[in-house]
């Protein structure tokens, strides 16, 4: 069989409009090929399902040894992180950092998830119309989630501009990027600030990650950047997929009347949402040899440009990709990753999501949506505002 150069498209996925309707675009690239060449910044991307899939099933061809971010600035000053790793040091520190968030430990936390989403949703719908994204969404993320962190008090009200940062610095070293670093410095000194663990709450996670460095499974020097694990990815994409639901949701009102009527079709409709709106449509990952994927050769040493939120509306894949559809099923979509970088946290964001959607089921017949504004960020896929009126 031969192989193909691939094709070369002239294309800005970082532009404004594009990071707010990236939707033709992705369209265009599945189109053009299973991997597309991208001119500026230089990536070889993957567009489609099977080979997005594919790549983040090999860490040894696709590793993350090299980091995973989208430009050299952010890999070098996070390299040796839970995310910028391969096995075997890969899964020693995702083994330190997951211990709080396995099933069972996380079964404790479905009455505290219950009684909360409970308390905010019958105080909001009470009102009659509310900020979904301001006053719904980021309400189990930051009343118990960052509590069961356990960090101090202070800081931790910067967590999801640290977070927005975190994203926004992530992407191609564009204005965004650059913008968003001060910021990031920011949160990267509070992390490592020596006073920080005598100051962390008895019995939390960040407490756990120095217990584990003094049981000697993970360096001490790596303590600070696991932390940022729990409150840079954590916090701010729950809550980007727990305002897209409202959204989604508030569009498509047989959707909602189906999950009203069958509650048994929540965690189906949690990777809907994830799967339409994907909370981090891209990471990267660098090619440790030559590698045919799709008939196309990524060369050695080439950036590689994951494109979970594309591969999510894959027509290869999804049949009606652009349709929402609440009895999908959708379990082996990619929004939460795949394979040794599946993300750690997808249990607590279900859990978070399914609570509140939950609550709202018991006494939201439908959404009106009103003014809806998207964040503009290089990484990171949200609205930042969405007024919905319920009834």
């Amino acid at each position: 069989m031969s192989h193909r150069d691939a094709p070369v498209l002239d294309l800005d996925l970082w532009s404004d409009e594009a990071l707010h309707d990236p939707y033709p675009l992705w369209a265009r690239m599945r189109e053009t090929g299973p991997v597309v060449r991208l001119r500026e910044p230089d990536f070889y991307a993957l567009p489609r399902y099977a080979e997005t899939r594919a790549a983040l099933a090999d860490w040894r061809t696709f590793s993350s040894a090299r980091g995973v971010m989208l430009n050299d600035t952010l890999n070098r000053a996070q390299a040796g992180a839970t995310l910028h790793t391969d096995p075997p040091e890969h899964v020693a520190q995702r083994t330190v950092v997951g211990r709080p968030l396995t099933p069972r430990a996380l079964k404790r936390l479905e009455e505290p998830f219950r009684v909360a989403a409970e308390e905010v949703v019958e105080r909001l719908v009470a009102r009659g119309s509310f900020d979904a994204a301001a006053e719904l969404a980021p309400h189990l993320p930051l009343s118990i989630v960052s509590h069961q962190v356990g960090l101090p008090e202070e800081g931790r009200e910067r967590m999801l501009a640290w977070a927005a940062a975190a994203f926004d610095s992530a992407g191609p070293m564009n204005a965004r990027a650059r913008a968003a670093l001060p910021v990031l410095e920011e949160a990267v000194a509070y992390s490592y600030d020596p006073g920080l663990p005598g100051r962390l709450l008895p019995g939390g996670w960040a407490e756990g990650v120095y217990r584990a460095a003094a049981a000697g499974e993970v360096p001490v020097e790596k303590c600070p950047a696991l932390l940022i694990d729990y409150w840079g990815p954590a916090l701010d994409t729950t809550i980007a997929a727990m305002t897209s639901a409202i959204w989604l949701f508030g569009r498509n009102p047989d959707q909602w009347r189906l999950v009203r009527e069958d509650p048994a079709l929540l965690p189906h409709a949690v990777n809907e949402v994830v799967r339409l709106e994907t909370p981090t449509p891209y990471f990267s990952r660098v090619a440790t040899r030559d590698v045919e994927l799709g008939g196309t050769v990524v060369p050695a040493g080439a950036r590689v440009l994951v494109m979970y939120g594309s591969a999510n509306r894959d027509e290869r894949k999804w049949p009606d990709p652009e349709r929402m559809d609440v009895r999908r099923a959708p379990v082996d979509h990619v929004g939460f990753g795949h394979g040794e970088h599946a993300c750690l946290g997808q249990r607590l964001a279900r859990l978070e999501i399914k609570a509140v959607l939950a609550a709202l089921a018991r006494r939201v017949e439908r959404f009106e949506i009103g003014e809806v504004r998207r964040l503009t960020n290089n990484m990171l896929r949200k609205i930042e505002r969405l007024h919905v009126t319920v009834r």
